[in-house]
């Protein structure tokens, strides 16, 4: 017999019943993203995140119930609104259908279980993160604290991290990323005469957050992968724009979602590469 936290992985498992309950953590998922959008449009500007109706941000007129289904009424409506004809950014669509698809993904990789349910918000929190940096270049504290947060279901419902290596992912890299800010930011001030740090203290903390959510093999990785896809996202904006500064958020929460997803059995792979010895 087998649990219901494997029921996806399991051979026992029936093939239409796995694309049924995909196909509703899909539609579940791109409803969130709706919301999402609603964060990552009004949280910068302190609106209300629920008090005021969604609206046209053109003509202002309110948006019809109808033309509110996630996906499917930006491809109705052909990414115009129904009362000005004026565009639709396709964000609203990408970030809907991003949000489902990391759900999805994330059942298949971790099954159903304790984990999975984290971690689907813990995407959810990741993409708002991502966006938000990526228009404004300021990661929310709100959302970063609840991503810590995240850390003491976690601590209860799963048994993969150990609460020492909680903590020390929490500081194994948001104290690297803390002194290299502390230690850049007079350098920058005196070469650009502009105050900021080569790494802000957001990203500080949003790194102290996850590392304490994920532990410390599984942030290192995260860490990893959000500074190589960070250089070669740095080096595309750096051709096209001329500018060296860029969101740094952004390519830290692809790294946390893989470290998320596959940190650990990444570590093992790398720390059982490094010790082998051949008989």
């Amino acid at each position: 017999m087998f649990g219901f936290e494997d029921m996806l992985h399991s051979e026992f498992t029936d093939l239409p019943f796995k694309i049924m309950f995909l196909s509703i953590v899909f539609v579940f998922g791109i409803c969130i993203g709706s919301f999402l959008n609603v964060v990552i449009l009004r949280l910068p500007r302190h609106e209300s995140l629920i008090k005021r109706s969604s609206h046209c941000m053109t003509c202002g007129t309110k948006i019809r119930p109808i033309d509110l289904i996630p996906v499917l009424s930006w491809i109705l409506l052909r990414g115009k609104c129904h009362a000005c004809g004026e565009k639709i950014s396709v964000r609203y669509p990408i970030v809907e259908s991003l949000n489902g698809l990391l759900y999805v993904l994330t059942f298949i990789v971790l099954d159903i279980n304790a984990k999975a349910i984290i971690t689907c918000v813990l995407m959810s929190l990741l993409i708002v993160i991502a966006f938000m940096d990526w228009d404004t270049q300021e990661i929310d504290l709100i959302i970063v604290g609840l991503i810590l947060l995240l850390a003491v279901p976690a601590a209860i419902f799963t048994d993969d991290v150990e609460l020492k290596h909680r903590i020390i992912g929490a500081l194994v890299i948001s104290v690297p990323f803390f002194v290299i800010g502390e230690l850049s930011r007079p350098i920058i001030r005196k070469k650009f005469e502009e105050d900021f740090r080569a790494i802000e203290l957001g990203d500080t903390l949003l790194m102290f957050a996850a590392g304490a959510l994920l532990g410390t093999r599984a942030i290192i990785v995260s860490a990893l992968i959000g500074i190589i896809t960070a250089a070669v996202g740095g080096v595309i904006i750096k051709v096209l724009t001329k500018d060296s500064k860029f969101a740094f958020g952004p390519y830290l929460s692809i790294g946390i979602a893989f470290g998320m997803l596959w940190g650990n059995r990444v570590a093992d792979w790398y720390i059982n590469l490094i010790t082998y010895k051949p008989e």
